[in-house]
């Protein structure tokens, strides 16, 4: 059996439909067996997350998916990223899981193995691109085959307020969060779930 990590952190719920996306994309691949982990809270947000209704109820729907551990990414043969953006990187609860790796990074467990990433901004000139492309950086220390979305996919060429980038699957949340990631957004992130297990399946030969 092969498995493909799809671990995500998500406060507002974007990136957890994503998320949800790219696992159903990667869950087409003959064989493959979809991990969904979520990134640790830290105990300071959760405090504030207290505070917030509208947050209160994604963390609420997040409860049953378990929280990812450095087992989960050494016993992947793939794993898609999803991180919203914090002035044009990933969280830091995204890069406290990816700095606690050294054990992974020191024996050469992660490499070969293809990584896609996915992400949301407030605006559409938020930093979808920034950010992943700097979550690329410590992936391809860990040895990791980058994997992005081609333009073959007719998402992909738009002029709309939409997300869609070559290097990852992107949506727009809106300023206070009140918008919902477009059709065609979770159908570039199916697609890269799909690719990256596709990918994984032809390096396990």
């Amino acid at each position: 059996m092969m498995k493909i990590l799809v671990v995500y952190y998500s406060m507002y719920g974007h990136t957890l439909k994503l998320a949800q996306a790219v696992a159903k994309g990667a869950s087409k691949i003959p064989g493959a067996e979809v991990m969904l982990r979520r990134v640790q809270e830290f105990e300071a947000v959760d405090q504030i997350i207290d505070q917030n209704e509208a947050a209160r109820q994604v963390r609420e729907q997040q409860q049953d998916i378990p929280i990812c551990t450095v087992d989960d990414l050494r016993s992947a043969d793939g794993v898609i990223f999803g991180s919203p953006t914090r002035y044009g990187n990933m969280t830091a609860q995204m890069k406290q899981l990816i700095d606690s790796t050294s054990s992974l990074w020191l024996n050469g467990e992660m490499e070969g193995k293809p990584a896609g990433l996915f992400t949301s901004t407030a605006s559409t000139h938020g930093g979808q691109e920034t950010t992943l492309l700097t979550m690329m950086v410590p992936l391809l220390h860990l040895g990791m085959l980058i994997v992005g979305v081609p333009y073959s996919l007719p998402e992909m060429i738009h002029t709309e307020a939409r997300g869609g980038t070559p290097y990852g699957a992107t949506t727009i949340a809106g300023g206070k969060g009140e918008l919902q990631p477009k059709s065609e957004d979770l159908d570039i992130a199916r697609a890269l779930g799909h690719r990256v297990a596709e990918i994984a399946s032809k390096l396990r030969g």
